[in-house]
């Protein structure tokens, strides 16, 4: 019997932590093939590489089917779908982001969520993991995360929402499910369908010489907000759901089904 097949994007590099414990996970219930690229390239968005020559490296086999690519997240996705396989992924699945992608700003600035979205513009049942854990960049995070539980956790949640969303189809009216889980260490309660915090960055740039460099990532720089938002969430300890439109126009939308995935997910990671 196949397999469903998922297509594995990040932007935090192709040997990061976590998508080799997405990975992992994945595998149990998948046939996986990684297509990331082969550094970091967070805060990318969905930007393409444009007039540059974007190399293809096929990994050892100890990384499972993975490609390096030396582009963007959004890059990975296209070279994916029309030159890599052979068929159409059933889901794809971005991350595990290793920091928090919470709010408008990180939607739209995100490479994460820029590959998820990419995906999800070509038909593909698509979602976005980020775990909410502090880093600085140029630290040593993408290789001690994957002791983390919290990343585990994480992983394991991705494994039951693709599970869910290939057997039974993505909520109606949701394109991309961006899910943030909070750190580990500081308690996760339970789980909450969100909306996207409207509010913007505060200064986040620190003085270096010779200019102005963003040097760390964490919750602290994400202004307070309610608790439905997704930063509201998971600054309360709540696993954050947001469900997003491609179409980027406000509609009534009908959370049953949504709810129901969310019910399905408690009983599957025990929460």
């Amino acid at each position: 019997m196949r397999r469903p097949l998922a297509l594995l994007v990040n932007d935090d590099g192709v040997r990061s932590a976590g998508i080799i414990a997405l990975r992992e996970e994945l595998a149990n219930d998948f046939e996986c093939i990684v297509v990331a690229p082969s550094r970091e390239k967070s805060g990318i968005g969905k930007a393409l590489t444009i007039g540059d020559v974007v190399k293809v490296e096929k990994l050892a086999p100890q990384y499972g089917v993975a490609y390096s690519i030396d582009g963007t997240p959004a890059d990975a996705v296209l070279l994916a779908l029309h030159k890599l396989l052979d068929e159409k992924p059933d889901i794809t699945v971005t991350g595990i982001n290793l920091g928090p992608n919470l709010g408008i700003d990180d939607i739209l600035n995100s490479g994460t969520l820029g590959a998820a979205m990419e995906a999800a513009i070509h038909g593909i049942p698509s979602m976005a993991i980020s775990y909410c854990i502090a880093r600085e960049f140029n630290d040593s995070v993408a290789h001690q995360a994957l002791e983390d539980p919290g990343l585990r956790l994480a992983a394991r949640i991705a494994r039951a929402l693709a599970r869910m969303i290939v057997d039974e189809g993505m909520p109606e009216d949701v394109d991309v499910l961006s899910i943030n889980v909070p750190d580990y260490r500081s308690g996760i309660k339970g789980i909450r369908i969100t909306r996207p915090s409207k509010k913007g960055y505060p200064d986040i740039h620190v003085a270096r010489e010779g200019g102005y460099v963003i040097a760390r990532w964490d919750l602290t720089l994400y202004p307070e907000d309610f608790e439905d938002t997704d930063v509201g969430a998971v600054k309360s300890g709540y696993i954050s759901l947001t469900p997003l439109n491609l179409s980027l126009t406000p509609k009534a939308q009908s959370t049953k089904r949504l709810e129901r995935l969310v019910e399905l997910l408690r009983c599957s990671i025990g929460l």
